[in-house]
């Protein structure tokens, strides 16, 4: 995808309903491990809380994963991920924490609470719109130098990071679309003495 929407930063936002407790957390996330770690991180901060459900989604619709912690199937992790669908969020997690007030709510109203929380969390956040890029290493010789800086520029680089080996290397990051034709104009003006390697792929700016 050439864009996503996103979040900037972590979000929060709870209430209560019939005694019980909904903490809705909201972070921007890159990797399934990275969801992970913010899982654990949040579960051992509430350790004695009834259950803590989440949600997470990656840029492609098939890279999800959602739980409803041992709620009752479908009130939980299921309606934390419709409300990150519902605001066509990428790179995201949604945990909601649940403190048991003594009061059972229903599988409806407890459904209802759940997706509230999640949308609480998002609305509460600041949503960004992201641009991807490739991150591509340049290898050069002294000669290329400025030629390499000039078509790094036209095609708008982010990130560049001058390196050092036998020759020189540039490390940037670059939207797909300008991938071949920077290679070309880079092939031409040194006879092919330039190489462009793509380290990495989906990077959201």
């Amino acid at each position: 995808m050439d864009k996503i929407n996103t979040i900037s930063k972590n979000s929060q936002f709870q209430f209560k309903e019939k005694g019980s407790l909904f903490i809705g957390y909201l972070f921007p996330i890159q990797n399934h491990e990275e969801a992970e770690s913010i899982l654990a991180d949040v579960r051992k901060k509430h350790y004695d809380a009834t259950h803590n459900c989440y949600a997470y989604k990656f840029i492609d619709d098939e890279s999800f994963k959602y739980s409803d912690d041992g709620e009752p199937n479908g009130t939980a992790g299921i309606r934390i991920f419709n409300a990150i669908k519902h605001f066509n969020l990428s790179n995201v997690l949604i945990i909601s924490t649940r403190y048991f007030g003594g009061t059972k709510l229903g599988v409806g109203p407890l459904g209802k609470a759940y997706y509230n929380s999640a949308i609480g969390a998002i609305e509460n956040a600041d949503i960004v719109v992201k641009e991807n890029y490739s991150k591509i290493l340049i290898d050069f010789g002294y000669d290329y130098i400025s030629d390499v800086h000039h078509f790094i520029n036209t095609y708008k680089a982010q990130n560049i990071n001058n390196l050092f080996d036998k020759n020189p290397l540039i490390e940037c990051l670059i939207k797909p679309e300008f991938i071949q034709k920077l290679g070309e104009n880079l092939i031409s003006v040194s006879n092919g003495k330039i190489e462009i390697k793509i380290l990495e792929e989906n990077i959201y700016l």
